[in-house]
């Protein structure tokens, strides 16, 4: 409970002075609730704190700054990146403090902390005592111990990697700066192909036949347009490409819990099933004035989570629509809201 609560019952208690009205207390959210989703903030650059909100689908509850309660009020650092859930814990990957935040998934108390990175971006769980973490700034991808939460070595490879995805024994990783996916042999360590998917690749995902799907999100410099990929990991050979529109720019490319259906932000949200041969024309959900930034997908029900920025400075507000683009309805999470971890 707050000390702002703790303090006004006391003052309850002990004096006859009449207290304000206090604002009603929300339902608390356990982190063992069968249903909950973890929404990652990134807060300002430079400046802002990174958070995680707690969001309970079932009771529509909202635990702001999550991390902080159950750490005592210390804070994770600047910016909160992305999240990802291994080995009974939670990696928390902060790029302008340099550093991964690893706590207990039972109850998000911090365990570890993984220091020595340029600007990391995220972690990709390799083997059980080994991950590689991307690097916005770092001329290479980090090699970690998970058991030692130590960089054992690293990786040569053009700054700027951005997502990556595992499929055998392949690590496929893709890069903002690049025009290449790259392919990394994950018994050696050691980058064995690249493959030319255009400018602007920062996200992917693999779909249930097990093909390798890399969104490229185009250079408006060189108007370059973006492109969706999808790449046979054994033969690494293109086998689909769609172009996007000249200066669109598509990101956060996101699948459903049977990986039959990915879905981007691109001014609004594109639903795409992985049968379809070509792009879709219209939004399954309209973005309007308003600023969407985080994409996620619930596999429980196959809701589909946006987050609205607003302003990168108020709080985001977080959107949930049915599958079929029907609203359902929002909450107020932490600050420039970039996605979120589903349980």
């Amino acid at each position: 409970m707050k000390i702002y609560y703790a303090i006004c019952i006391l003052l309850v208690v002990c004096s006859c002075v009449k207290d304000k009205p206090q604002e009603p207390v929300k339902t608390a959210v356990s982190i063992n609730a069968d249903s909950k989703v973890l929404v990652v903030n990134e807060g300002n650059y430079g400046w802002g704190v990174g958070t995680i909100s707690l969001y309970d689908p079932t009771s529509g509850a909202v635990i702001d700054k999550y991390d902080q309660q159950q750490n005592g009020g210390s804070t994770l650092g600047n910016v909160c990146q992305s999240i990802t859930k291994f080995n009974n814990h939670y990696y928390i990957v902060i790029n302008n403090s340099n550093k991964i935040v690893v706590v207990n998934s039972t109850d998000f108390v911090k365990t570890a902390t993984i220091n020595g990175f340029n600007s990391p971006q995220y972690i990709l769980p390799i083997t059980y005592n080994k991950a590689y973490v991307s690097d916005l700034y770092a001329n290479s991808v980090q090699i970690v111990d998970l058991n030692t939460n130590t960089i054992t070595a690293s990786i040569p490879c053009l700054a700027g990697t951005e997502r990556m995805a595992l499929i055998y024994n392949k690590a496929f990783i893709t890069n903002s700066n690049s025009n290449y996916c790259y392919v990394v042999n994950t018994a050696t360590d050691m980058i064995t192909d690249s493959i030319y998917i255009g400018p602007g690749g920062s996200s992917i995902e693999i779909d249930k036949n097990s093909k390798v799907w890399v969104l490229a999100s185009g250079n408006s410099t060189t108007t370059q347009a973006g492109k969706l990929v999808r790449i046979n990991p054994i033969t690494l050979q293109i086998e689909q490409s769609l172009s996007f529109n000249t200066g669109d720019s598509p990101y956060k490319l996101c699948a459903n819990k049977t990986h039959d259906t990915l879905y981007f932000l691109n001014n609004g949200v594109y639903q795409f099933p992985i049968a379809y041969n070509t792009l879709p024309t219209n939004p399954i959900i309209n973005q309007g004035s308003k600023l969407y930034y985080g994409l996620g997908i619930n596999p429980k029900d196959y809701s589909i989570y946006v987050a609205d920025a607003i302003d990168y400075v108020q709080k985001s507000k977080v959107e949930i629509y049915k599958p079929n683009g029907t609203f359902i309805t929002n909450f107020n999470a932490g600050i420039i809201s970039n996605g979120f971890m589903f349980e």
